[in-house]
C-alpha cells in the first residue's frame, strides 16, 4: 500500500511540473501564467477538482513512446466562482506547446459533456501552438470532437474562451463557437493562418500581433469582446463577467444586492440631451446612472462604438444593455455595429437575461460602402434578433428614432414589452430637414418658406407624442425617473411568458 501511494504522489508531484521546471521559468518570464496558477486564480480557492490528471497520449510515431506527461497538455475539472459551478479546461503550453492530440481533446470533451448534464458553464483557457503534428489526423478529429460539443452546447449552457497565449489553425475556431472571446494584450493571439503562409500566398508581411494579436480582433475584426493587459487581470475580470450569467438557459442570471434604493431619481438626467437636435451627448453617462453602483460591464467597447453593448444590474437583477451612442457616427446603424448588438441581443434571450435598450438613431448609415457591404442583409439580423427575442424587453427613447432604424431598435411592433420615450424623443420616419425637402420638393429655391415648413414639420412630427396617441409608446417619462421606471417594469415582467412557434430552428439571414 505504501509504495501506491508512493507511486501516487510521485505521478502528481510530475502532473504539478508539467513540462518541467525550465519551461516553467520560461512561461514566466513572457510575462504569463502555468495553465495551474490559471485555474488557482480563477477558481475560489480550494475549489478546484481536478478529473482525468494521470491521462497520457497514445502515440508512438516519432519517437513519442518515450515522451510522456501526466495531464498530457491540458488540466481540466470543475471548481467554484463566487460559489456557482463552473466547469473549465487550461491548456498547458509546457507540455509539448500544449498542442492537442487525441487524448488532450477527449479530456477536454469529457468536462464539455459533464457541464452539458448537470448545466453548467464552461470556461476554456487557451494557450497552444494548435494540433499535435505527430498524431496527424487523430489531432484533427479531436479539434472536430470539440467543435461539434461547442455547438450542441450553444444556448445550452455559457461558454468562454480566455485566449491566454497562441490560438492558430483549426484552434480559433473553437472560441470562435463560444459566447464571448477575452484576449491578454501582447501574449495572446488568435489567426487561421499564420504570418509565414501569408507572406508565401499574398506576399504580405505582418507581425503575429499585426496579424492577430489582442488589439487587431478588438478594433477591427470584432472577433475579441474584451482585452486585458495580463494573465491577472484577465483571470480577476473574467470572475466579475461570469456573475453576470445563469449557470443554464433554464435558470435565471444571479440577483445580487445593491446599496442603491431602486426607485431612486437622478436629476442629472434632465439636462443630459442638448438643445441643439445634432449636439452629441455621451450615452454612457445614461447608463452609468441608471445601472447599480454605476457598475457597468462592456463588451467589445473598442469595436462598432456607435453601439454599446454590456451587462449591468438595475434593482440586483441582471441586465444586458444596448444603445446608439451618439458620440460616434451620430449613433446611426451600420453593418458591424448591426452585427455586434444582434449577437448580444441573442445572448440574453438564449439565457434569460431582460434587455434594456436606449434609443438614439438617426437611421441606417448611408453610402455603397454600406450598400455593398451588404447592409440589408446586415441590418436585418438585429431586427431579427430582437424580433424573435422573448426575455422581458424594456425601450427607452431619448432623442432621435427616426426611419426602420426606429422599428429595429426593439420598438413595440417587434414585441417591446415597454416603451417609455424621454420628452426629448423625435420619432418620425426621417429628420424634419430630409421630410420638408421631399415634401415640398417644389419650393426648394425658398429658403424662408422651407424653414417655416421644417418649423411646422418639427412641430406636428418630431416628438414623442404622435406615437404615444396611438399606443407605441407607454408613456413619456421625464429622464430623472428612468430607473425608477425601468426597475418597476422588471418587477411586473418577472414571470413573462411568451413562446415563439415550433420550429427545428431559425433561419437568421447570416
Amino acid at each position: 500500500m505504501n509504495e501506491i501511494i508512493r507511486q501516487l504522489e510521485a505521478k502528481r508531484e510530475q502532473a504539478y511540473l508539467g513540462g518541467g521546471q525550465k519551461r516553467i521559468f520560461a512561461q514566466h518570464n513572457k510575462g504569463k501564467l502555468t495553465a495551474r496558477e490559471r485555474l488557482a486564480l480563477l477558481l475560489d480557492e480550494g475549489s478546484f477538482e481536478e478529473w482525468d490528471m494521470f491521462v497520457e497520449h497514445r502515440c508512438t510515431d516519432f519517437g513519442m513512446a518515450d515522451e510522456t506527461v501526466p495531464s498530457d497538455g491540458v488540466v481540466t475539472g470543475y471548481g467554484m466562482i463566487n460559489g456557482r459551478l463552473v466547469f473549465v479546461f487550461s491548456q498547458d503550453f509546457t507540455v509539448f506547446g500544449g498542442s492537442l492530440s487525441e487524448a488532450h481533446a477527449e479530456k477536454i470533451c469529457k468536462v464539455m459533456d459533464q457541464a452539458m448534464k448537470v448545466g453548467a458553464p464552461i470556461i476554456g483557457l487557451n494557450d497552444s501552438g494548435g494540433a499535435r503534428i505527430q498524431e496527424g489526423v487523430a489531432s484533427l478529429g479531436g479539434y472536430a470532437e470539440i467543435f461539434q460539443r461547442n455547438v450542441m452546447a450553444s444556448g445550452v449552457i455559457p461558454q468562454i474562451s480566455l485566449i491566454m497565449g497562441p490560438c492558430a489553425g483549426g484552434a480559433v475556431y473553437s472560441p470562435a463557437l463560444t459566447d464571448f472571446i477575452f484576449m491578454v494584450k501582447d501574449s495572446s493571439y488568435m489567426f487561421v493562418t499564420g504570418p509565414d503562409v501569408v507572406k508565401t500566398v499574398t506576399h504580405e508581411e505582418v507581425s503575429a500581433q499585426e496579424l492577430g494579436g489582442a488589439l487587431t480582433h478588438s478594433t477591427k475584426s470584432g472577433v475579441c469582446d474584451r482585452v486585458f493587459e495580463n494573465d491577472v487581470e484577465a483571470l480577476l475580470m473574467v470572475r466579475r463577467f461570469f456573475n453576470y450569467l445563469p449557470l443554464s438557459n433554464r435558470e435565471s442570471a444571479p440577483h445580487r444586492p445593491s446599496s442603491c434604493v431602486a426607485l431612486e431619481e437622478d436629476f442629472s438626467l434632465d439636462t443630459l440631451i442638448p438643445s441643439h437636435p445634432n449636439k452629441p451627448y455621451d450615452m454612457l453617462e445614461l447608463i452609468l446612472k441608471v445601472l447599480d453602483d454605476s457598475d457597468f460591464y462592456e463588451i467589445q467597447p473598442d469595436y462598432a462604438k456607435n453601439i454599446v453593448i454590456g451587462f449591468g444590474r438595475i434593482d440586483g437583477q441582471s441586465v444586458g444593455i444596448v444603445a446608439n451612442q451618439p458620440l460616434v457616427l451620430a449613433g446611426c446603424l451600420d453593418i458591424k455595429s448591426a452585427i455586434k448588438a444582434a449577437r448580444f441581443v441573442r445572448f440574453c434571450d438564449s439565457f434569460n437575461i431582460p434587455v434594456i435598450t436606449f434609443v438614439d438613431v438617426p437611421g441606417f448609415m448611408p453610402g455603397t460602402a454600406q450598400e455593398y457591404g451588404g447592409i440589408i442583409k446586415h441590418g436585418a439580423k438585429l431586427l431579427f434578433a430582437y424580433a424573435e427575442c422573448t426575455v422581458p424587453k424594456i425601450t427607452v427613447i431619448t432623442r432621435k428614432a427616426y426611419g426602420g432604424a426606429y422599428d429595429v431598435m426593439s420598438s413595440k411592433h417587434l414585441r417591446g414589452d415597454v416603451n417609455f420615450a424621454w420628452p426629448s424623443a423625435e420619432i418620425a420616419v426621417m429628420g424634419p430637414k430630409g421630410a420638408v425637402e421631399i415634401i415640398f420638393r417644389e419650393e426648394k429655391g425658398d429658403a424662408n418658406q422651407l424653414a417655416q415648413r421644417e418649423a411646422q414639420y418639427k412641430a406636428k412630427f418630431a416628438n414623442p407624442f404622435v406615437a404615444s396617441r396611438r399606443g407605441y409608446i407607454d408613456d413619456v417619462i421625464m429622464p430623472h425617473e428612468t430607473r425608477k421606471r425601468i426597475a418597476r417594469s422588471l418587477v411586473m415582467l418577472k414571470h413573462k411568458e411568451l413562446e415563439n412557434p415550433w420550429r427545428k430552428h431559425d433561419n437568421i439571414p447570416l
